[in-house]
């Protein structure tokens, strides 16, 4: 088994979760019933196939590189908030993300869950290299997300993976605890490190306690998405379908859970974890999306 491997079953997992997850905002749709017809993918996975398409074209990640292909792949109707339309317009239309990521609210920078949402195959292609994992999964969240909140999130899910895939190599599940505090190690003092902590103390909890404790996405922040992720990830990564299934009963951004989870616990269980239904009633993916950039 070689890194690429274990990186494109992340990015199946990622984009069957973000897929299944994005049908329950569909009225009518009910968790118990598998949702008919093709499910397409949000940008949640038009995003990370950017990702894996730059990550595959060479080590550092070229960052230039990476926001070109963001501008050139974004399709508005995929569901970008409101915040990430303007900027990836700007983007692909000559823009510097240098300048306008920082200048995001009010010069904050955004700290939603958009870095995160993306980069578990990233993390994945790392696999037993979480150094390097987390270090890439900062240069790709910058280009999109300069608050530290927001950076965070999105090192703590590619370290996630990346850890995830090596101990598929190894053919050794983590303990759920051992795996948060792996990705902890990597995280300085911050809302999204409060909140994997949280979630260790939570383990063995139910979906429905872990989500009122760590929030469901709804606030679309990382701090408010990531925690809960990784709870449900460590929690059920020998278990595809539970996993995602934990993510619909949380309610909330399910197309981002479903895909934080789906790229993190796939790393793990490989395609073959993935149900074949639901691999093939997702949207398939871009002809770029496994090509380097």
């Amino acid at each position: 088994m070689v890194m690429i491997d274990i990186c494109r079953d992340s990015l199946d997992g990622l984009s069957v979760g973000d897929a299944l997850g994005a049908q329950f905002f569909v009225p009518g749709t009910h968790p118990d019933t598998l949702p008919a017809g093709e499910w397409p993918w949000t940008d949640d996975t038009e995003m990370a196939c950017s990702v894996v398409a730059a990550a595959r074209a060479g080590q550092p990640l070229d960052q230039d590189r990476l926001a070109a292909l963001f501008g050139e792949h974004f399709e508005p109707y995929r569901g970008y908030g409101g915040g990430a339309v303007v900027l990836l317009r700007q983007i692909r239309e000559g823009g510097d993300w240098r300048v306008l990521a920082p200048a995001a609210f009010g010069g904050q920078g955004s700290m939603g869950n958009g870095a995160a949402m993306r980069v578990a195959p990233l993390g994945a292609f790392h696999a037993g290299d979480s150094a390097t994992a987390a270090r890439e999964a900062l240069r790709s969240a910058e280009i999109t997300h300069a608050h530290p909140e927001a950076i965070l999130g999105a090192v703590a899910v590619a370290v996630a993976a990346a850890e995830a895939g090596w101990a598929r190599t190894l053919r050794d599940r983590p303990e759920p605890a051992d795996l948060l505090d792996a990705i902890g190690d990597y995280l300085v003092g911050s809302q999204v490190r409060t909140g994997v902590e949280r979630a260790r103390r939570l383990l063995g909890v139910t979906v429905a306690e872990a989500a009122y404790e760590l929030g469901n996405g709804a606030q679309v922040l990382a701090q408010d998405t990531v925690p809960f992720a990784l709870w449900t990830a460590v929690t059920y990564l020998h278990d595809f379908s539970a996993a995602i299934f934990a993510c619909v009963e949380a309610g909330g951004d399910v197309d981002t859970t479903g895909a934080i989870v789906g790229g993190i616990v796939a790393s793990y269980t490989g395609r073959d974890g993935i149900p074949g239904e639901w691999l093939a009633r997702r949207e398939p993916l871009p002809s770029y999306a496994l090509s380097a950039a």
